[in-house]
């Protein structure tokens, strides 16, 4: 009897120390991210668009390219989306410019029919798995995410929801990047 009881207190100890040691946070100082700013960005996966052709970080290198890490049920990244459209892709996309929507697991059906709801004419991406999400952001993280890279493949800004004036200083980022290519 003995036995069984201090084999349960081992086991519920053990338990204990698993659990604290979990997955990691969320949120947070690094607002979810696995990446940080001066970093090389990952760029060992295939962006394969809604119109189907396909793309990567390596082919785009030479540019400044934002990834919007975006899901259709996002109310934020949907509020995101004109701002994105008019003060980014309208403007800059004729420049040294590519952004492109990387939607987090969802069907090609669900993806297209987003991206005319929304009405955005960038490039948009399928995220399997949330494979491409999980290269740079903990895959329980939440999306309304951008990625700004710059011209040699380099992560220069981050930005988590919607913020007016973290989107400004982006857009402004982005304007720097290109005005020195």
């Amino acid at each position: 009897m003995l036995k069984k009881i201090l084999t349960l207190i081992l086991a519920f100890a053990c338990h204990s120390c698993f659990a604290q040691s979990g997955p990691p946070p969320v949120e947070g100082p690094d607002r979810g991210y696995v990446v940080k700013v001066g970093q090389q960005a990952p760029d060992n996966f295939i962006l394969k668009l809604t119109d189907g052709t396909t793309t990567s970080l390596k082919a785009l290198r030479g540019k400044v390219v934002v990834l919007q890490l975006t899901a259709s049920y996002c109310t934020v990244c949907r509020l995101k989306f004109p701002h994105l459209e008019h003060e980014l892709w309208l403007p800059l996309k004729d420049k040294n410019f590519m952004l492109i929507a990387v939607d987090r697991d969802e069907p090609l059906a669900k993806a297209v029919k987003f991206k005319k709801d929304i009405q955005i004419t960038y490039p948009m991406a399928l995220d399997p798995g949330a494979e491409i999400f999980g290269k740079f952001a903990y895959k329980q993280a939440g999306i309304a995410r951008d990625i700004v890279i710059d011209q040699n493949g380099r992560i220069v800004f981050l930005t988590r929801l919607f913020d007016q004036k973290e989107f400004e200083e982006m857009t402004l980022k982005v304007k720097s990047l290109l005005s020195k290519s």
